[in-house]
């Protein structure tokens, strides 16, 4: 269970809130063009959804190494080789990370303090302004397993994951 978890977690967390934000979409179109009434929540819980949309498939572009980059010269490195440079960007990533973390938290922490709600829905900001330390979160535990992979590469020589094709 824990390995099904560990390779599908974001993508159930993105067709989730992929789901609300289409289904509340869709909802708020026909209230809007056939009843000539909106909700104010529905574009809401749209936004909030679609800011949790990110935050996640950038973790997990993370996991399966689908961020962008210019990687002309690493095809013409070895195996070895390859491995460092991509250590070395998840060290950077990493240190990256902890930092928004600790910030992209502090502001969670303000808000708590002052006890902010949503405009429409009257519920705390809290629970949408966790969805950049919960995004940080998720990366910095996915680059921590990459790293352990790359680590692993090295030692033994083999191949280091370098993220799927466009077209695979």
């Amino acid at each position: 269970m824990l390995k099904s978890l560990n390779q599908n977690a974001e993508r159930w967390a993105l067709l989730g809130f992929y789901v609300m934000l289409v289904l509340t979409m869709a909802i708020e179109v026909v209230r809007r063009e056939v009843f000539a009434y909106s909700s104010i929540w529905g574009e809401e819980i749209v936004r909030y959804s679609f800011i949790y949309l990110a935050w996640i498939g950038a973790a997990s572009a993370v996991r399966e190494r689908a961020h962008i980059r210019i990687d002309v010269i690493i095809h013409y490195l070895g195996p070895r080789a390859k491995a460092l440079v991509y250590i070395l960007g998840d060290i950077v990533m990493f240190a990256v990370a902890l930092v928004a973390l600790y910030y992209s938290f502090e502001t969670v922490l303000v808000s708590a303090k002052f006890g902010s709600v949503t405009d429409g829905l009257r519920i705390s900001k809290v629970w949408f302004l966790m969805a950049v330390p919960v995004g940080f979160a998720l990366m910095i535990l996915r680059l921590a397993q990459s790293f352990v992979h790359d680590i692993h590469s090295l030692r033994t020589g083999k191949p280091v994951f370098e993220g799927n094709q466009l077209f695979d």
